[in-house]
């Protein structure tokens, strides 16, 4: 079995609006003036910066905060939701050959509500958010999970996101990895810039007929 692994925000979706306008109504009720949606998404890719810390100043994130947030984000995900083109053909087409799952560190409920109302949901198998696990992204427990529940070996699998936290939970899994340039996060090496570069690098890595 041969498994391929994605991120969701900013690799299959396009939630930007969502995650922007959800964070931002956290800092209003918590007394912070709103961000800029580009700095927002830049910075909630950043494997570098506690996210906590950076957008509500705390250490962690706080029952409040969560709170504030879940309320928010579960009103108000679907809106303006868009799949990044060409991601729903390449989704059928390797679904006939792969195993797929998606592994996010966004909410599992939320997740598999969006990509449901997508039209994607049916393709995974697994959609797997940061509360299934203890250590989201970048720790690399998420991909083990998948890895596990599949009964998948390290080296037949590959895991495709818009961040370094993807990249970084890929490489500690022992995982081959993809980092695509269409997301939250304007990368300026190492990145491949088109669904169709995807698409090659899987069929590469697995030695299909299609690109080899």
């Amino acid at each position: 079995m041969r498994l391929i692994m994605f991120d969701m925000d900013g690799t299959l979706i396009d939630s930007g609006f969502a995650i922007t306008n959800t964070i931002n109504y956290v800092r209003e009720n918590l007394g912070f003036e709103k961000l800029e949606k580009n700095y927002i998404l830049e910075k909630v890719n950043d494997p570098n910066i506690n996210s906590a810390e950076f957008f509500y100043g705390t250490k962690e994130f706080t029952p409040l905060q969560t709170k504030l947030f879940e309320e928010y984000y579960n009103q108000h995900c679907l809106n303006d939701l868009v799949v990044y083109d060409g991601i729903a053909k390449l989704i059928d087409d390797i679904s006939k050959d792969f195993t797929l799952a998606v592994a996010t560190n966004a909410n599992s409920t939320y997740a598999y509500k969006m990509l449901n109302h997508v039209g994607l949901a049916k393709y995974f198998p697994t959609i797997l958010g940061y509360d299934s696990v203890k250590n989201p992204k970048p720790h690399p427990e998420m991909v083990y999970k998948i890895l596990d529940k599949h009964n998948i070996q390290k080296q037949n699998a590959q895991l495709n996101g818009d961040s370094h936290k993807d990249i970084m939970a890929a490489t500690r899994a022992g995982v081959d990895s993809v980092l695509v340039n269409w997301g939250f996060s304007n990368h300026e090496k190492d990145a491949i810039e088109t669904v169709l570069e995807l698409e090659k690098r899987i069929f590469a890595k697995f030695k299909q007929e299609k690109y080899v």
